[in-house]
């Protein structure tokens, strides 16, 4: 088993609830995704190495894309795919899915965290990839869902969160917060 304390994972929202959905050219969403390297590479200066993603769309594939790409940099980087249930990619577009499936077979790793699709399985998968890490690195516009239970669940468990907050309006002044000292 991995080192918890050099290992992070991510949380984030899905296109439905980004202000561009799925345009990723939009300069919020390539300002978000430059913050993610800046923080992952952080992270590895940091001390870690192993970084676990829930693989969802949206932010999560980003993600991996940034932690694929720092990777190349970093051969000791492992990189874990903590996908839900079987069929979590089933529904979604064709693109979608393929990049899915790219990405599930570059990472290092791969656990499936529930044998099939539940009502509980995304939790389940949000609290085996908190309960693993040291840090929490997290896209998030202050909304109900599985990525506000995510950064609580993590809170209580006493894991520290550096949230990369969702911002309306590209060259904001806000970079990142870090949950566990304000």
């Amino acid at each position: 088993m991995r080192m918890r304390e050099t290992t992070c994972c991510f949380t984030g929202h899905r296109p439905g609830k980004l202000p561009w959905g799925y345009r990723e050219a939009d300069p919020r969403c390539l300002q978000l995704k430059k913050r993610m390297a800046d923080a992952i590479a952080a992270a590895y200066d940091g001390g870690y190495r192993h970084f676990l993603c829930g693989m969802a769309m949206g932010c999560d594939l980003y993600f991996c894309e940034c932690v694929l790409a720092l990777q190349q940099c970093h051969p000791d980087i492992t990189v874990e795919a903590a996908i839900p249930c079987p069929t979590q990619a089933d529904a979604w577009p064709q693109a979608q899915r393929e990049r899915y499936a790219r990405l599930v077979a570059a990472c290092d790793l791969e656990t499936m965290v529930s044998q099939a699709y539940s009502a509980a399985c995304m939790q389940r998968r949000d609290r085996y990839m908190v309960d693993r890490s040291s840090l929490v690195i997290a896209a998030f516009d202050g909304s109900a869902g599985g990525t506000r239970y995510t950064i609580e669940y993590a809170l209580r468990q006493q894991v520290s969160v550096m949230d990369l907050p969702i911002v309306a309006e590209p060259d904001s002044q806000i970079y990142y917060k870090d949950f566990t000292t304000s």
